[in-house]
Formats: C-alpha cells, sequence, structure tokens
C-alpha cells in the first residue's frame, strides 16, 4: 500500500523537478498490477520506491506489515532478500558462470552452502523455462537470458516479484514467451506481480494498470485512473 507519495529530483540547475506525486496506490496480495506511462514519466521510480531501493521525500510505503521508511537499511536489506524477487531490463546476469550458478546466486546471499532441495529448485525452473542448467550465460541468447533472469526471480518462492520493462529488450515472439512464463509463474505461486512496461499487449493481460502521466514540464502524476 502506498500513501501521498511525494519524490523529488534536482535538475540541472538543482531546482526541484517533482518527479511523482500519487496519493495513493494499493496491491493486493497475489494480484497483477502494470505500471504504464512514457518515457520520463517516473515509472522506472516508482518501482525503485516500491522495493524501497528509493526514498519519498515523503510518503508510506508498506507491504503487509512492513513500512519501508520505518526500517532501518539493514533491517530493509534483509527484507528484500526474503521478500522480493527483482528482474531487471539488462538481466545483471554473471558471465563466466552457467544458468544455473546464476540462478542460484540469490541463496548466495544468506549462505554459502546451497542444500540440494533447493538446487533441484532451481534446475526445475531452468527446465520450465527451457534454458539448458549447464550453459553458460555468454551462450545464451538475449530471450534465454531473460528467462533466466525470471527464474532467479522467482526461485526463493518470494511473496513480491518486481520487474523493470521485462520484454523491452526482446523480439516480439520472445517477449510473448517471457510475459507468458512471468505471469503464469507468479499466479502458481501465488506472488504478487507489479511490472513496469511500454507494451501495450503485455499491460492488457494484467489484472489491472497504473498509469503515469507527465501533465506539464517538470511534474508527474497518476493523473490515470487504476483500471480494473
Amino acid at each position: 500500500m502506498l500513501r501521498d507519495l511525494h519524490v523529488e529530483f534536482a535538475d540541472a540547475n538543482r531546482a526541484p523537478r517533482i518527479v511523482l506525486d500519487i496519493p495513493a496506490l494499493e496491491i493486493a496480495g497475489g494480484g497483477q498490477l502494470a505500471i504504464c506511462g512514457p518515457s520520463g514519466s517516473g515509472k522506472t521510480t516508482l518501482l525503485n520506491v516500491l522495493a524501497g531501493i528509493e526514498h519519498p521525500r515523503r510518503g508510506m510505503v508498506r507491504w503487509g506489515g512492513v513500512e519501508l521508511g520505518a526500517i532501518r537499511p539493514r533491517a530493509a536489506d534483509r527484507w528484500r532478500r526474503e521478500t522480493l524477487g527483482l528482474v531487471f531490463q539488462q538481466f545483471h546476469l554473471f558471465p563466466g558462470l552457467s544458468a544455473l550458478d546464476n540462478v542460484l546466486l540469490p541463496f548466495r546471499f544468506d549462505r554459502f552452502a546451497i542444500d540440494s532441495a533447493n538446487r533441484d529448485r532451481a534446475s526445475d525452473l531452468l527446465e520450465r523455462v527451457s534454458v539448458p542448467a549447464t550453459r553458460r550465460v555468454e551462450r545464451l541468447s538475449r530471450g534465454e537470458m531473460q528467462r533466466v533472469a525470471v527464474a532467479r526471480a522467482l526461485v526463493k518462492a518470494p511473496a513480491v516479484v518486481l520487474a523493470d520493462e521485462p520484454t523491452a529488450s526482446l523480439d516480439r515472439d520472445t517477449g510473448v514467451v517471457v510475459a507468458d512464463l512471468l505471469l503464469r509463474m507468479c499466479r502458481e505461486q501465488h506472488a504478487t506481480l507489479v511490472v513496469v512496461t511500454h507494451d501495450a499487449t503485455l499491460a492488457d493481460r494484467f489484472d489491472r494498470q497504473f498509469a503515469l502521466a507527465t501533465p506539464r514540464p517538470w511534474r508527474t502524476a497518476a493523473n490515470a485512473p487504476v483500471m480494473p
């Protein structure tokens, strides 16, 4: 749940630039929300605020019983590790590692040794997204890289998955495959899914849409309704 969100950055002349001004946004547990809007409307900033990576000038961001602005940085890091799965537009996979080792990376933050159950889960996810577990990242196509990124985001069965333009760098057919996987697997895991996208076709597949607009220079507001 988000209330009275206000985010400002300074422009080149150090004048305040209002990036986001959103009175309210609620996301139901297990729901699927597409955040839409033109370039520069603050979509990625809003996603980063929802992840607790960026902090608003004012306002409340709360997931369940956790209010992100009220916890210490270490607690916020732990909350992200335990609660969030993140899918980045540029994948952020590690070359030199296999697809399996990339999917297993979220477990490395908690422990060095990875038990067989978690390794089997990662292998099963890669099988479902049709990527060979032993293939190194540098030998994967862009579509395969994004599917590995989806598997990595889901490997710890997170309560919330946040994805930034997950189909933007893919051709249309590959983008459909990745979108199918992300939507279907989040439904199966009962994970809340929030996606930033320019793709109207992808957005139309979501339960709800939240539109950001730029009604005048240097100001962004959620002045379009959340679509049912």
